[in-house]
C-alpha cells in the first residue's frame, strides 16, 4: 500500500463512447433457383455484401433474389450494401412460394429465418423487401354470421371449416351462459371459391349454427411481418397490385397501420436484360436508396429517400403524373394516401421533380398513431435507442446506483445526443433523471429510471412561398429617378 507520492485512480464513470448501428442492411428474403445450396440452403440467413463476386455467382442468374441485389447495387455510388438474404424454396406456383415465405417461428422458416441473423450473423437487417409476393390478395373467410346459439357449451372452442376448395380456415366461438355468442375468424384462409361449411362439433354443447361470409383478405405475408418487423426493429417495402389503382387502393386499406411499414409501393420497373425490356419488382430499386443516403449522412438514418433519382429504369408501370404545383394529379393523391411513388422527369412540365431521369418520392409510414407518420423520424429514433442500448449496457452490474453513476449514465446520453443536434440530426433534446419515476424501493432492487425527449426533423415535404405585389418599389423608383435628374437632392 503506497503511503506516500501521488497515484491517479480512474473511476471508470466517464461517458463511454457511443457507437452507431448500421441502419441500412437490407433483408431480401425470396427465390434462387439455381443457388449452391451449400452456399443458400433454404430458410437460412446469409450474410454477404451486394458487390462480393464469389456469392453473387453462387446466387446463380435466375430468381427475386439476384434480381434485387443487383437493382440495390445500381443505386449505390462508392459502397456495397450489406445483404442479408434468406432463399425459400418457390415451390410449384407462387402460392407454394407464399407458403415457404410465410414459414413458422417455431422452426425460423421462412421470413422468420431473419430473426436469426442477429445471433447467427452478428448483424441486423433494418430495411426488408420480399419482392414479387406482397400484391396477392386471397379470398377467404371475411366474417362469420351466428345463426343459432345453441345450448350447452362450456367453454371457448376452435372452429374449422370443410368445402369450399380454400385451405386454411381457422377459427374460434365465443361461448357465454353455454351459447355461442360469436365467432372470430382467426386466420381467414384462401382460395375459397364457394362458401366453406363451418364445423362446431369441438364444443360440448349442440345446435350451434354460422355462415361463413367470403371476402378480399389481406395479404398473409403483409398481415403477419409486424411482429418480425417490431423484433428487429426493421422496415418493410411493401409491393401492391399494379394491374389497376382501385386494386391498389383495396390493398393499401388491407395493409397493417404500422409504423415498421414505410411507403406502400404500386408501381413495377421497366429494365432491361439481356437487351430486352423487361418487368421486375420496384421494392429493391426503392431499397437500394437507403444506403446510399444514409451513407451520404455519415451512417445516420436522419433523411428520407424522397427526391432522390433511382438508377437502371427504362420505364414504369403504370407511370403515375405528378405535378408538385398543385393537387389536382394522380400522383399527389397518391402521396397524400400513403404511397411511394416513382416518376418521370419531364423537362416540359414546370411541376416535374426533375426535368429528366426517373426519381422517388416516399416519406410514409403507415403508423396510426400519428407519432410517427415519417420514416426517417422512426429510423432515427431506432438508431439512438439502439446506440443507448450499446452503450449503457456497460454499466450494468459493474456499477452500483449512486450519485456518479447516474450522472455518468445521463452524461453518456448527453454525449451522444449533444453530437446529434451539432450535426442537424435532431433539432434539439433533454435527458434527466425524475425522482418521481424512482422511489427507494426501486433503488433498493437496482431498478434505475431515468429519460430522455428528443425531436427529429420533419422532411420538408410542402413549401409555401407567398408572391404579391411590392408598391414600394415604385416610389422608391420615382425618388430615383428625380435624384438622378436633379429635381430631387439625395440624402
Amino acid at each position: 500500500m503506497q503511503t506516500m507520492g501521488i497515484q491517479h485512480i480512474r473511476d471508470g464513470l466517464e461517458p463511454i463512447a457511443v457507437i452507431g448501428a448500421d441502419m441500412a442492411v437490407i433483408g431480401i428474403i425470396g427465390t434462387a433457383p439455381g443457388a449452391n445450396p451449400a452456399v443458400f440452403p433454404y430458410d437460412d440467413p446469409v450474410d454477404f455484401r451486394s458487390d462480393d463476386a464469389s456469392f453473387l455467382q453462387a446466387l446463380g442468374t435466375t430468381g427475386t433474389i439476384i434480381d434485387a441485389v443487383t437493382a440495390i447495387s445500381l443505386q449505390l455510388k462508392t459502397a456495397a450494401a450489406r445483404i442479408v438474404a434468406v432463399r425459400i424454396n418457390p415451390g410449384a406456383d407462387t402460392a407454394a412460394a407464399v407458403t415457404a415465405i410465410l414459414g413458422a417461428e417455431a422452426t425460423r422458416t421462412g421470413m422468420w429465418a431473419l430473426l436469426d441473423a442477429p445471433e447467427v450473423l452478428g448483424i441486423t437487417p433494418r430495411i426488408i423487401i420480399i419482392p414479387g409476393y406482397t400484391s396477392q390478395v386471397e379470398n377467404g373467410v371475411a366474417s362469420i354470421t351466428v345463426g343459432n346459439g345453441g345450448t350447452g357449451y362450456t367453454a371457448d372452442f376452435p372452429v374449422t371449416a370443410t368445402g369450399g376448395s380454400g385451405t386454411g380456415f381457422a377459427g374460434t366461438a365465443h361461448v357465454s351462459d353455454g351459447v355461442i355468442t360469436s365467432i372470430e375468424v382467426t386466420n381467414p384462409g384462401k382460395g375459397y371459391a364457394t362458401v366453406p361449411t363451418l364445423v362446431l362439433t369441438a364444443g360440448a354443447g349442440t345446435g350451434g349454427a354460422a355462415t361463413a361470409v367470403l371476402g378480399s383478405v389481406a395479404n398473409q405475408i403483409c398481415a403477419n411481418i409486424p411482429t418480425i418487423l417490431g423484433r428487429l426493429k426493421a422496415k418493410f417495402i411493401p409491393e401492391g397490385p399494379t394491374s389497376s389503382r382501385a386494386a391498389a387502393l383495396s390493398w393499401l386499406e388491407s395493409l397493417p397501420r404500422d409504423m415498421n411499414i414505410i411507403h406502400p409501393l404500386r408501381q413495377d420497373a421497366k429494365v432491361t436484360v439481356n437487351g430486352s425490356i423487361v418487368t421486375k419488382p420496384l421494392s429493391p430499386y426503392i431499397a437500394g436508396l437507403y444506403p446510399r443516403v444514409d451513407a451520404e449522412n455519415a451512417g445516420v438514418p436522419s433523411h428520407v429517400v424522397a427526391n432522390q433519382s433511382i438508377n437502371g429504369l427504362v420505364g414504369l408501370t403504370p407511370l403515375i403524373p405528378l405535378d408538385i404545383t398543385g393537387d389536382t394529379t394522380i400522383g399527389m393523391t397518391d402521396i397524400e394516401n400513403g404511397f411511394g411513388i416513382a416518376v418521370r422527369g419531364d423537362i416540359g412540365v414546370d411541376g416535374s421533380l426533375s426535368d429528366g431521369g426517373y426519381l422517388f418520392w416516399g416519406t410514409d409510414t403507415m403508423d396510426a398513431t400519428g407519432q410517427w407518420p415519417f420514416v426517417n423520424t422512426v429510423r432515427m429514433r431506432d438508431y439512438v435507442e439502439i446506440m443507448q442500448i450499446k452503450a449503457e449496457r456497460k454499466y450494468l452490474g459493474t456499477q452500483n446506483i449512486t450519485i456518479q453513476t447516474v450522472q455518468a449514465i445521463i452524461n453518456t446520453m448527453e454525449t451522444q445526443l449533444a453530437q446529434l443536434q451539432r450535426d442537424q440530426h435532431i433539432i434539439g433534446y433533454k435527458v434527466g433523471f425524475d425522482p418521481d419515476d424512482n422511489t427507494s424501493s426501486e433503488l433498493r432492487l437496482g431498478d434505475l429510471t431515468v429519460g430522455f425527449n428528443m425531436e427529429e426533423p420533419a422532411p420538408l415535404r410542402l413549401l409555401r412561398i407567398r408572391s404579391r405585389r411590392y408598391a414600394q418599389a415604385l416610389t422608391d423608383l420615382v425618388t430615383d429617378i428625380a435624384v438622378q435628374l436633379g429635381t430631387l437632392s439625395a440624402t
